[in-house]
This record gives C-alpha cells, structure tokens and sequence, in this order.
C-alpha cells in the first residue's frame, strides 16, 4: 500500500527515500550549515530541513539507523520519536552519543530513519476491575521465568 503525504524539502538534500523495495523506513538526513560535534554522552537536536504533512489515523516514528548505532553508538534518544499528524513544524532528530568517542555529523550525513505507520486512538474507559489473564500483574521480565 502506498500513501501520498505531502513533504516540503528546505534543505539541499535529496527527498527521503526507500532504499529497496522492501524498506520499511526512509533515510534522514542533516541539514546542517556547520559541523555538529557530538563528546561522548551528548545530545543535539539535528535539523533535517523537511516538513510534512500527514493524513489523520497516520504518525511519523523517527528511528536510529542500525548502522550508525552498532558502529558508532549514535542513536535517536527518545526512540522512536513521533511525528504526528497535526505537527507542521521541522523535523528534528535528536541524537546521542552513547560510545566514548566524539562524533561529527555533517551536512547531508544519513542520521535516522522515518517510518510512516497508521495507528488508532483508543476511548478509555473508566472501570472499577479488568478481566483476569494468564499472565496477570506479573511485567518486566515475567514471561522470561522458567
């Protein structure tokens, strides 16, 4: 299935695009008039230079790219980020250095990827019990007892 959304490009880097016809995500790139140095721990907020504009029931969710990640220990802080659909400003990417050595993102460099995914809002109910389940209360690590 293929959605038209619509994209204004501010920066001089090409659209997004997917890199096979399997891809779930397009890569991101900066948009930077000058070098961003990342130390060890630190985050920045990376324009992209893109705006967009979504149909509603659809977000946006900005993720690391598994390279930068395994090879350089860049990743998107608060992954995955949401864009949604009524958000018309810049997408930005922020970005953090997890390894313990610096890190330079330059213009055009690839640092993210963005997935376009529908999703549903859901009413709450007010309730005074849930139903029981198999699994109960038990979280974080529950299913994994043996």
């Amino acid at each position: 299935m293929e959605l038209d959304v619509k994209i204004i490009n501010q920066s001089t880097n090409e659209l997004p695009k997917y890199e096979t016809s399997g891809a779930a995500g397009m890569d991101l790139r900066a948009n930077l008039e000058h070098d961003v140095i990342l130390k060890p721990m630190q985050r920045d907020l990376i324009p992209t230079g893109l705006f967009i504009e979504l149909p509603e029931g659809f977000e946006a969710q900005i993720r690391p790219r598994s390279g930068l990640a395994l090879k350089k220990g860049i990743t998107v802080l608060n992954t995955p980020g949401t864009i949604d659909a009524d958000y018309r400003g810049e997408i930005g990417v922020i970005l953090i250095n997890l390894s313990d050595e610096i890190f330079v993102i330059q213009h055009g460099d690839r640092i993210a990827q963005m997935i376009i995914s529908r999703h549903e809002r859901a009413n709450l109910i007010p309730a005074d019990q849930l139903n029981t389940s198999l699994r109960g209360s038990d979280g974080f690590g529950s299913t994994g007892k043996k």
